[in-house]
């Protein structure tokens, strides 16, 4: 093995951190610009929209907004908000793209 290679960084093997509000939201809305087709699938490394999976992705951060509704502290329901809003806008976006 040479320098470079042992000291190549990757995510294979680190933890993925757990137990926290908002970075739970935020994977969920990356999930969703992924199937909105707004960022890359680091899988394939293409855009594939595929608004019926982005749909219950952003199905799935509203009924967390409607259970978690009164446990959330002020900025873990506004982070929760500003990401279903966005999410929300790109989707009606796409949505009127594929109409027209």
């Amino acid at each position: 093995m040479n320098q470079t290679e042992s000291t190549r960084r990757t995510a294979e093997g680190l933890p993925i951190p757990g137990g926290n509000f908002t970075l739970f939201v935020q994977k969920l809305g990356y999930q969703a610009l992924i199937t909105l087709g707004v960022v890359e699938n680091p899988l394939t490394r293409r855009k594939e929209p595929n608004l019926g999976h982005a749909q219950g992705v952003i199905d799935d951060l509203m009924m967390l907004r409607e259970k978690t509704a009164g446990n959330l502290d002020t900025a873990e329901s506004e982070h929760l908000t500003r990401v279903l809003g966005e999410l929300q806008r790109h989707f009606v976006q796409l949505k009127q793209q594929s109409q027209g």
